[in-house]
């Protein structure tokens, strides 16, 4: 498994890779997991739909909904708040 931050203007950006399936790995895993989430990025896994070969992601706040057979999981920043209106006088 590979856990992969998206980085604005760079793309991809491997953070850690390892087996889920051997203990040290899956615990280095977790951790980094873990230390993405706190510093405030989503965490999705990209899917595609059996049916209609349609490609999305599913968010997952905690490793362990992670699928078995996932191959990579992508870290985003999530977007920044901001006035939603001009400065009024």
């Amino acid at each position: 498994m590979r856990l992969l931050r998206m980085m604005p203007g760079y793309g991809e950006t491997l953070v850690a890779e390892g087996d889920p399936a051997v203990a040290d790995e899956r615990e280095a895993l977790v951790r980094e997991f873990r230390r993405q989430l706190d510093e405030g990025m989503w965490a999705g896994v990209p899917v595609t739909d059996a049916n209609s070969g349609r490609r999305e992601a599913v968010l997952v706040t905690d490793f362990d909904q992670i699928p078995q057979d996932a191959e990579r999981v992508l870290f985003w920043p999530r977007a920044m708040g901001g006035s939603t209106g001009a400065a009024r006088a």
